[in-house]
């Protein structure tokens, strides 16, 4: 795990060496081993690297890396972890060391680059020089687990892992994308292949870019496709025939597993209990002749603590667990350093709890296993049944009927239906008079308008919808959850969700936050579920198999409960969440305020002021719930403050 940076610009430039060293000081943190930097004058390319050890921790191992011809130099994030694999395919290679970029080399100068990256098995985003067709080549793994960002500025092409390597250039010059911030106010996140800046973009996961400087950017070509593989898939599904498919499915995540945990550093894993860590423990334990690492974040508030759950998982296993209990302060001490820590805005709450897991993890080991992408692959995320359950009343009722009902729900506000329940509460059960019905009636009228089952998703997965409504002069860009054409061809309504999260909140969301959180402390995290021949094997499962007996993600379920029995993970799903309304509310109204004055959101010109306020003040006053709004705002904010509004950086600012 690393960091990679570089840039392509006018040929014969001077100073080229210390621009790649800034770009590479910049992400310092993705790799504090060991650096380096590779430039040709003549052709106006520099690659610099940042080294987190984990494989071949000798010089061996160092990047930038020659080919043995001296044809391609790369410079790679991320691991192969089938590279003994491949060494064994290339008979007659005079190896310099073990390390698996000498091996992705190796496999580039026989075969091909996209024939090589097709054999490659794990995550990666990498740099490729190729120096007699003068053609650099980014590329990123098939699932977008590792980050890849690109760009023109001026005459130079900038490339990096994170943004602020960009930024590091001195040709970096690129304004906020208001698009891109609507973007964030939908999703709370920037989806690919936006960014933050106009002219930057992310490399799509699964593709490969190939450059020639005097030229315009192509798009990114696939060398694999999730779409593909959905579509695939669900036209070869397996036969609702629950042992065959039952035991493949355990020798594809025993193996997945087993290639990740080879590395010549101490490694561990996540647990919170559920069933993914869990399933993801279960199978390190079974392979492993020492008690596995495990690590669990707990908290005091109720409802979002999981440590107990984790601690009983790890009992029965027999892992060497630790647990660390944070206070809200503790938690809350992480907010103001997120800016920093992400990079770019980046709004999903839990990427609190996951940095302290992450900062917890890296006291003891280098590596840690995850548990994501079993929600995407098995249908485990509760909204699937929502939506379906929504649209299966809601179609019965003619749209007009469905927006007349909507409207008559919308004359009285939420805080009215909540006072108009409080009075009545007398006869309802608890669980309904905790849970503000008048927002859930609001809520519910947003969703009795729209057309579609497809509107009903993308309303339930949205913040702020339309969120032009908070951006001021806002376009939304098309994505995947907006634009129909960017989907698969799937006749089944939970397919169509699973694979919108798969290719938008799965690589943005998801693996965003791991990948921050665990770089920020110089953690490689490892997610076995998502080896891409996992991913192959579960679209061509029947849902009948994911969803069985009224239980999300059966099969995996199944593999689960050869090793845990299903008293200690069967029970509803939780998330990895923190009460961040109520701390908006408490100990965190200060900063919250200071950020969302008024004279400061109209200074910047981005953000409606007045509705921003009208939120915040309705939030304070317990009439409505905002928070995931407003944490969209926040970090927005909080980012723009960190970054010095639209300007870019100074170093200074960058390593404070």
């Amino acid at each position: 795990m690393c960091g990679i940076a570089g840039f392509w610009g006018p040929a014969g430039q001077r100073g080229m060496r210390p621009a790649a060293q800034a770009m590479a000081d910049a992400i310092r943190h993705r790799g504090p081993d060991d650096s380096g930097e590779w430039c040709d004058e003549s052709a106006g390319v520099a690659l610099a690297f940042r080294r987190l050890s984990i494989l071949d921790l000798s010089p061996a191992g160092h990047q930038p890396m020659t080919s043995a011809s001296g044809r391609y130099v790369i410079v790679f994030n991320g691991e192969v972890y089938n590279y003994a694999e491949l060494r064994s395919r290339l008979p007659g290679c005079r190896w310099r060391g073990h390390s698996d970029t000498e091996a992705m080399l190796a496999a580039v100068e026989a075969w091909g680059l996209e024939a090589a990256v097709r054999t490659f098995v794990g995550m990666f985003a990498f740099a490729l020089w190729d120096k007699q067709e003068r053609e650099l080549h980014l590329v990123r793994d098939r699932l977008g687990i590792k980050p890849l960002y690109y760009g023109r500025c001026g005459q130079y092409l900038l490339f990096g892992s994170e943004l602020r390597a960009l930024r590091a250039h001195p040709a970096f010059d690129a304004e906020i994308d208001r698009g891109a911030v609507a973007l964030l106010m939908r999703h709370n996140y920037v989806p690919h292949p936006y960014s933050i800046y106009s002219g930057i973009r992310k490399l799509p996961p699964g593709t490969i870019l190939r450059v020639k400087l005097d030229r315009e950017l192509p798009e990114p070509r696939p060398f694999w496709s999730a779409r593909a593989v959905a579509e695939a898939g669900v036209a070869s599904t397996l036969p609702d025939d629950p042992e065959p498919a039952l035991d493949a499915l355990h020798q594809l995540l025993l193996e997945a597993t087993r290639l990740r945990m080879v590395a010549d550093v101490p490694l561990g894993a996540f647990l919170s209990g559920g069933i993914d860590s869990s399933t993801v423990v279960a199978l390190m334990q079974a392979q492993s002749s020492r008690p596995v690492r495990t690590f669990s974040i707990g908290f005091v508030e109720k409802g979002y603590n999981e440590a107990p759950f984790a601690a009983e998982v790890a009992r029965h296993l027999g892992t060497d667990h630790t647990e660390l209990y944070v206070t809200p302060a503790e938690a809350q001490a992480v907010v103001p350093r997120l800016p920093e820590y992400f990079d770019e805005p980046f709004a999903d709450s839990s990427q609190i709890p996951t940095f302290l897991v992450s900062a917890l993890a890296r006291k003891h080991v280098t590596v840690a296993l995850s548990g994501d992408g079993g929600d995407e692959l098995f249908a485990g995320y509760p909204r699937y049944s929502l939506a379906n359950q929504i649209w299966g009343t809601m179609r019965h009722f003619p749209a007009a009927g469905r927006k007349l009902a909507a409207a008559g729900m919308r004359t009285l506000s939420a805080d009215t239906w909540n006072r108009f329940f409080r009075t009545a509460d007398v006869f309802l059960p608890e669980r309904i008079r905790r849970r503000r019905p008048g927002e859930q009636i609001h809520r519910f009228a947003d969703l009795l308008s729209e057309e579609s089952r497809q509107a009903v998703y993308r309303r339930l997965l949205s913040h702020w919808d339309p969120p032009e409504q908070v951006v001021m002069g806002a376009l939304e860009p098309p994505t995947v959850l907006t634009d129909p054409g960017r989907r698969a061809e799937l006749s089944d309504f939970t397919l169509q969700m699973m694979f919108i999260d798969l290719v938008s909140y799965l690589p943005d969301d998801i693996l965003t936050k791991v990948d921050r959180a665990s770089m920020a402390v110089s953690l490689e995290a490892r997610v076995p579920l998502l080896d891409h021949r996992v991913v192959e094997f579960a679209w061509r499962l029947p849902m009948s198999l994911r969803i069985r007996e009224g239980k999300e993600k059966w099969l995996l379920r199944q593999v689960l409960y050869k090793y845990v029995p299903a008293r200690l993970v069967d029970r509803p799903k939780m998330g990895f969440g923190i009460p961040v309304g109520e701390w908006l509310r408490g100990p965190l109204r200060d900063w919250g305020e200071a950020l969302l004055a008024p004279d400061r959101l109209a200074e910047e010109g981005c953000l409606d002021h007045e509705t921003v306020r009208r939120a915040w003040n309705e939030h304070l006053s317990g009439t409505r719930n905002w928070q995931y709004l407003l944490w969209d705002v926040l970090m927005f904010e909080a980012w723009l403050e960190r970054q010095g509004a639209r300007q870019a950086p100074s170093p200074e600012m960058l390593h404070a």
